[in-house]
């Protein structure tokens, strides 16, 4: 519905726009400077029947829009920032498509000449209802020149209200679109070198592309409508962060004492407007700042919003930008204060030693053998991650993948202690420098080995590995004390190394018949989450699917599946808070998955491809009271099963 409004609506006014330019071509040059016109005979009659046509489309096109935001009331149209100008958009729009056609049908009227202007079919039909009213061709040439003048004194009043109001829209929304960044989200933005670097101290810390984004946002409120934490209840709404900091700009550029930015005038300061007791309004802040900290440790860097938005306003830009400002002020959740402190003492996310990073192998077969790539040569670097590492639940996965690797002859190896947190998640709440520690540990590790791809077990780690490590300019930071590396080239800067999740490498590996699957070795009925950092991060959707297949079991897709899919909650930094929502999300995922999908109750297990995943879900089981409902098992599992089955 939604879009072919917006074709009939951008459409219309495109070809309304090209036919009065047109007209005044014809008019004010083509007849002053030759003596005739051009809009005569067949051109004419095709002029009068497009400017018809498609005038049409775009008054019915303003009209699904008037349908929609009054009748139906649309809620996700309705919100803190809708005002007058969203009213007087639509109806100005919707007055200019009519009053044409007035125009038009009364000019017909007055014009007893053009009774057979079949072409002109709306205005000829306008005309007909209008002398079947009474309107004689005297009466029509006496009211012509007001309709006229009011319409044209209101099409120019549209035109000079464009740069000050919702219609900017039209060319900012365009210009966002041309301007957008094809990795966004999946690959944020580094910041400079400098220690006292500020993320969101000032508007002056924010691109000309974030502040855009505002420019650009028509507060259709599809992101919002998108947003997991929103549909579960926590402070956090897409749409109002983006028109917030829009608003904000511009209150500074209309405040004579804050000026623009940072602040000109005498009271201003670097946090930008001054506020009623002489101080300064923080970007963000638990209290007091432009946007609410809440909101922004509520996000999951899901990318939801950022997929679900017509005009590509790429949210997670600035909400990391605002993350990393509450990191350098130390206002972060405990929790994450603790987690950040394990990470860099220990190396991992969960305090354990990292001597222990390859105990999850001592209870494989024997036969299984699970080789350090630190000291022989591999196909594969196996990135195994944290959670595969030190979870009891996940590192049963990370047990099925290696007996998978094992099955399939693949040469693999890992780095046992010399594996870290990858640095995904840490990035995306904000802690930018302990990220830039563990992606130079990395890659310095990686040059002390010889493997020919990186296979990664985590969506996150295989994301930021892909997608991050190769964009880090290491020389930049090489003298820094506080680095613990001396790496000064770029790596992986030519793609030489490719980085794979581990789905995409054992489906090959099915699909060459190394894993010798009959396709018929289970028989469950499951449904699929798509993972965020796989699916909607770097846009893989196949893999996993074609393994569940290559089982046998009935696979049965959710509601939201794919790029729509629903985040479990553990994205940016979810995993390590707890939040004061009215369900989890992991919870609102199970439920979909047994009530909504078609299969219904006959679910029997939920199949997953993330470790965290893994994680929420087991706990939204527990807490969602979905234990007797459903099984939660990785992909992974699932496959070593059917190769059991069928040996």
């Amino acid at each position: 519905y939604t879009g072919v409004m917006h074709t009939f609506v951008l459409w219309g006014f495109l070809v309304l726009l090209v036919a009065t330019t047109i007209l005044g071509i014809d008019i004010d040059l083509y007849r002053p400077l030759t003596g005739e016109s051009f809009w005569v005979g067949d051109f004419y009659l095709a002029y009068q029947f497009a400017v018809d046509a498609f005038g049409l489309l775009f008054v019915v096109g303003v009209g699904m829009a008037g349908y929609r935001r009054y009748k139906t009331r649309e809620g996700r149209l309705w919100g803190k920032h809708t005002t007058f100008e969203d009213d007087a958009f639509v109806w100005t729009l919707f007055l200019l498509g009519v009053g044409g056609f007035l125009v038009e049908g009364v000019s017909m009227v007055g014009q007893p000449q053009r009774a057979t202007e079949t072409v002109s079919f709306v205005g000829m039909a306008l005309a007909t209802g209008l002398e079947t009213a009474g309107l004689t061709a005297a009466g029509a040439e006496a009211i012509y020149g007001v309709l006229w003048w009011s319409h044209s004194l209101l099409a120019f009043a549209f035109v000079a209200w464009i740069p000050y109001a919702k219609p900017f829209h039209m060319i900012s929304s365009f210009a966002n679109v041309v301007a957008r960044d094809e990795k966004a989200g999946a690959r944020l933005p580094n910041v400079p070198a400098d220690l006292d670097h500020t993320n969101a101290e000032s508007l002056d810390d924010f691109t000309w592309k974030e502040l855009m984004d505002g420019d650009a946002c028509t507060k259709c409120g599809r992101c919002t409508d998108a947003c997991p934490a929103d549909t579960v209840g926590r402070n956090l709404d897409p749409r109002n962060v983006i028109l917030d900091l829009k608003a904000y700009r511009e209150s500074v550029s209309d405040d004579p004492v804050a000026g623009s930015g940072r602040g000109d005038g005498p009271m201003a300061t670097d946090g930008g407007v001054a506020s009623a007791d002489g101080g300064t309004v923080p970007i963000v802040a638990d209290e007091g700042g432009v946007i609410d900290a809440e909101s922004m440790e509520s996000c999951m860097s899901c990318m939801a919003c950022m997929d679900a938005c017509p005009v590509d306003i790429e949210h997670l830009t600035s909400f990391t930008k605002m993350n990393r400002q509450l990191v350098d002020e130390g206002a972060v959740d405990s929790n994450l204060q603790s987690m950040f402190q394990d990470v860099m003492q220990k190396g991992n996310s969960f305090g354990e030693s990292q001597s222990a990073r390859g105990d999850w192998a001592d209870d494989l077969d024997d036969a299984v053998e699970v080789p350090d790539a630190r000291e022989t040569e591999v196909e594969y670097l196996w990135y195994v991650g944290d959670y595969p590492s030190f979870d009891d639940r996940n590192k049963k996965v990370a047990r099925a993948l290696a007996r998978l690797f094992d099955e399939a002859d693949v040469s693999f190896g890992i780095l046992f202690d010399d594996e870290k947190t990858d640095g995904n998640d840490i990035r995306r709440i904000g802690e930018e420098f302990l990220y830039l520690e563990l992606a130079g540990h990395h890659v310095e590790t990686f040059a002390d080995c010889e493997f020919e791809n990186i296979v990664c077990t985590d969506p996150h780690s295989y994301n930021t590995i892909k997608n991050e490590y190769p964009e880090v300019d290491f020389a930049e930071f090489a003298d820094d004390p506080m680095m613990p590396f001396e790496r000064e080239e770029p790596w992986n800067a030519d793609g030489a190394v490719d980085v794979f999740h581990w789905t995409q490498v054992v489906e090959e590996l099915v699909s060459e018949g190394r894993l010798d699957l009959s396709g018929d070795e289970l028989d469950y009925t499951v449904t699929y989450h798509d993972p965020c950092h796989l699916g909607r991060y770097n846009d893989e959707y196949e893999a996993p699917r074609e393994l569940i297949r290559a089982t046998g079991a009935d696979l049965y897709e959710m509601p939201r599946s794919r790029d729509d899919s629903f985040c479990c909650g553990g994205g940016g930094g979810g995993l390590w808070t707890e939040h004061d929502e009215e369900v989890k999300p992991s919870e609102e995922r199970l439920r979909e998955a047994v009530e909504d999908t078609d299969a219904g109750a006959a679910i029997e297990k939920f199949v997953v491809a993330c470790p965290m995943c893994t994680t929420m879900f087991e706990d939204g089981r527990k807490t969602g009271d979905f234990e007797d409902d459903v099984e939660i098992v990785d992909v992974a599992e699932l496959l070593i099963e059917a190769v059991e089955a069928g040996s």
